[in-house]
């Protein structure tokens, strides 16, 4: 994945919703799908496939990158003094085993989720933090992109103890901003998915569901 926390151009219009406890970022429709800008990585030869499906929990989106990067985006302004959790309910069916993750050559996810703060004029000087379901690593490891230590990739999941399997996560998004870039972010910019294999020339298939903001 090459450099795609801060070139990522995130096209919807900001939504604030300070006041509400709990904070929808993604409806996974095919009408959010047809609005939301796809954008493929620099390089790779491939976009990641995206689409949508239904089932008891509702709406999830399906992943399938083979040999491929491209990831969905949305600016949504998230008050982090107010709903500072973000919760994520993923799944992998395919995974990257055996790839090194913290490496360039091995630097892919078959499911993660970008949260983004805006730090100056351009999308270069962008932060952020890159939830990350690992192929290969624990949950609660964490290292600096290999593209650029403005991102931090920190494991809230693994197919070494979850593999086909729905799991919901949960991280404090204000207090890892502190600990991983020494900021005090009040509020967010914008959240984005990617599935990417553009490094390991594998094949993975992910899916995403009810991704939101919340108090506790």
């Amino acid at each position: 994945m090459k450099f795609f926390t801060q070139t990522f151009v995130i096209s919807i219009l900001a939504i604030n919703f300070s006041l509400a406890s709990e904070i929808k970022v993604f409806d996974f429709t095919e009408t959010e799908l047809s609005q939301l800008q796809v954008r493929k990585v620099r390089g790779a030869d491939n976009k990641t496939i995206y689409s949508v499906g239904k089932n008891e929990n509702g709406n999830f989106l399906k992943s399938e990158a083979n040999n491929a990067a491209s990831g969905l985006g949305k600016e949504i302004i998230i008050d982090l003094n107010k709903t500072p959790f973000i919760n994520i309910t993923w799944k992998i069916e395919q995974d990257l085993n055996g790839i090194k993750e913290n490496s360039k050559k091995g630097h892919d996810y078959a499911a993660r989720v970008f949260v983004i703060k805006k730090t100056g004029a351009t999308p270069l000087s962008n932060r952020a933090i890159n939830y990350v379901f690992s192929s290969n690593n624990d949950v609660g490891l964490n290292w600096p992109s290999p593209y650029t230590k403005k991102s931090i990739d920190n494991v809230l999941a693994s197919t070494k103890k979850n593999m086909n399997e729905w799991v919901t996560v949960k991280a404090n998004v204000k207090e890892d901003f502190k600990r991983f870039h020494n900021l005090d972010v009040k509020e967010l910019d914008g959240v984005a998915i990617m599935s990417d294999t553009d490094n390991s020339k594998m094949k993975s298939i992910a899916y995403f569901q009810n991704i939101y903001f919340s108090e506790k």
